[in-house]
């Protein structure tokens, strides 16, 4: 499995507490995808723009997509105009593509049988290691998963990621979603604003 689809997997967990964001999860799922072709070779972020090597095929579907939508002739992309460029309606893709791997599962909420549908992760052995790793607060994943707002992040304490190309990416997720939920408590405003003046004295 590829870091995108643990990252999936652990953000679709029921957990009453929170309900994680998709437009948030795009943004942290395109982030995944260009640490793993870190990872692979068919990348390297130099000054914060993505640099790719030799053309690649990765096994991974997904992933593939993504290495083919690199900008492959200078000026190379920055990684932040990356991360909202791949991750439009990437969550939706993910999502298609589990299912059709069988690794999600649709549930009824509540007890009765026509309640509001939801989508958990099915008791596979991809979602067993994506679990594992996420217990053993392995970095880069730990970091991907507080993005969108699950559990409490990698303490001070936790070993960051080892590599810098990697390390630009995480700090770009991040900005990137921080830079949304902007847009979300601007609008928000906004259309108060806009309620209120329509409302009157």
């Amino acid at each position: 499995m590829t870091t995108a689809k643990d990252l999936f997997i652990i953000a679709m967990e029921p957990r009453p507490e929170h309900t994680v964001g998709q437009g948030d999860l795009s943004l942290a799922l395109a982030g995944a995808e260009l640490v793993d072709l870190i990872g692979a070779g068919a990348v390297t972020v130099d000054d914060d723009r993505i640099v790719p090597g030799e053309p690649s095929a990765p096994q991974d579907r997904l992933l593939g997509e993504a290495a083919a939508r690199l900008t492959r002739q200078p000026p190379h992309e920055p990684v932040e105009e990356w991360l909202w460029r791949r991750g439009k309606d990437l969550s939706a893709a993910y999502r298609a593509a589990l299912e059709e791997d069988g690794e999600l599962t649709r549930k009824r909420s509540g007890r009765l049988s026509f309640g509001p549908e939801r989508v958990e992760p099915a008791d596979t052995p991809a979602r067993r290691a994506a679990a594992a790793r996420w217990e053993e607060r392995e970095p880069v994943l730990a970091s991907l998963v507080s993005a969108v707002g699950v559990g409490g992040g990698p303490s001070d304490d936790d070993p960051g990621p080892d590599d810098e190309a990697v390390t630009a990416v995480l700090t770009a997720v991040h900005d990137a979603v921080m830079e949304l939920e902007a847009v979300r408590q601007r609008r928000t405003i906004e259309n108060s604003a806009f309620a209120n003046l329509w409302r009157g004295p």
